[in-house]
C-alpha cells in the first residue's frame, strides 16, 4: 500500500480515537481560559468600564484579540503540541498496540504521517470554535466587516504553530520512550531560555518565528506594539517566519518517519 493511502487509513483510524480522548477533554478545558477572559472583558465594556489601558488610553477590541491569540500561540499551542505530538507513537507503545499497526500492509512512516494529520485536523477542529467566541466576544459588532481579515490571519497562525509543534515532537515521540517531559522542557524550557538569551540562539526555536508573525495581525496601537516588539526582539520578516516554520514541518516530519521506519520498538511484557 503506497504511503499516501496508507496515511489515511491511518488517519480514518486514528480520527475518531482523537477526538474522544482524554487528551481533547483535556484541550477544551485548557481553551475556556482565553474565553473566560474574553467574556469577562465583553461584560466590563458592557458595563463601561475599560479593562485594558495603556497611556491612560484605551485598548480596543482588536488589539483586546490580537493579544489573546499572542498568549494562545505562546501558551496554548505549545501544550497541545506536546501532549498530543509526542503521544502519537508513544501511546501505541505504552498501550503495546503498536504492533497491531506494523503487522498491517502500511509502510511505517504512513503511521506516523496518518496519525499526526489527525492530530492536527482535531486541533484545529476543536481549537476554531474557542477563537471564534473569543473574537465575536472581543469585537464590537460594527467593526467586525473590517476586522474579519485579521481572524483569518489568526486562524492561519494557530494552524501553522500547531503543524510545527507537532511535527517537531511527533519526531520526538518517535525517538524517546517517554517524550512528554522532554517536550515539556524544550517547549517552556529550553525555548523560553533561548528567547531570552542575546545573539543568534532564539532563531532555533519555533517561538520565536511563530510569535513574530503575531504583531502583523494586530492592528497599530500606541504602546501596545512597542511591548510586543520590547518581548519578541527583533522581527523577522514574514516571509522568512513562514519559510523556517514549514521548513521545520516538513523536516520534523521526514525525520520522524526515518526514525520509525528503522527502529525497533520493544514492549515491555
Amino acid at each position: 500500500m503506497g504511503v499516501l493511502r496508507g496515511a489515511g487509513r491511518v488517519f480514518d483510524l486514528s480520527l475518531g480515537q482523537l477526538l474522544w480522548s482524554r487528551r481533547t477533554i483535556f484541550m477544551g478545558l485548557v481553551l475556556t481560559v482565553p474565553v473566560i477572559i474574553a467574556v469577562v472583558e465583553r461584560l466590563l465594556l458592557i458595563s463601561g468600564i475599560s479593562a485594558l489601558r495603556v497611556n491612560d488610553v484605551r485598548v480596543s477590541g482588536p488589539t483586546i484579540f490580537g493579544l489573546i491569540i499572542w498568549l494562545v500561540l505562546r501558551v496554548v499551542v505549545p501544550i497541545l503540541g506536546v501532549f498530543y505530538g509526542t503521544g502519537l507513537i508513544a501511546d501505541e507503545v505504552d498501550d503495546k498496540t503498536i504492533t497491531y499497526l506494523f503487522t498491517r500492509p502500511v509502510r511505517r512512516g504512513a503511521v506516523l504521517l496518518g496519525k499526526y494529520l489527525a492530530y492536527l485536523v482535531c486541533t484545529v477542529m476543536v481549537v476554531l470554535p474557542a477563537v471564534v467566541i473569543v473574537y465575536f466576544l472581543v469585537i464590537p459588532f460594527r467593526d467586525i466587516p473590517g476586522t474579519f481579515r485579521s481572524l483569518a490571519i489568526d486562524v492561519g497562525l494557530l494552524a501553522l504553530g500547531l503543524a510545527a509543534y507537532g511535527a517537531v515532537f511527533a519526531l520526538v515521540g518517535a525517538m524517546l520512550r517517554k517524550p512528554a517531559v522532554v517536550g515539556l522542557v524544550f517547549a517552556f524550557g529550553w525555548e523560553q531560555a533561548a528567547m531570552l538569551m542575546p545573539g543568534y540562539l532564539s532563531r532555533v526555536t519555533i517561538a520565536y518565528y511563530l510569535q513574530a508573525l503575531v504583531p502583523h495581525a494586530i492592528p497599530s496601537q500606541e504602546g501596545v506594539s512597542a511591548l510586543l516588539q520590547a518581548l519578541i526582539g527583533t522581527v523577522p520578516e514574514p516571509g522568512t517566519c513562514l519559510a523556517a516554520l514549514i521548513f521545520a514541518t516538513v523536516v520534523a516530519l521526514v525525520l520522524g518517519c526515518r526514525v520509525i521506519e528503522r527502529r525497533e520498538y520493544v514492549l515491555e511484557q
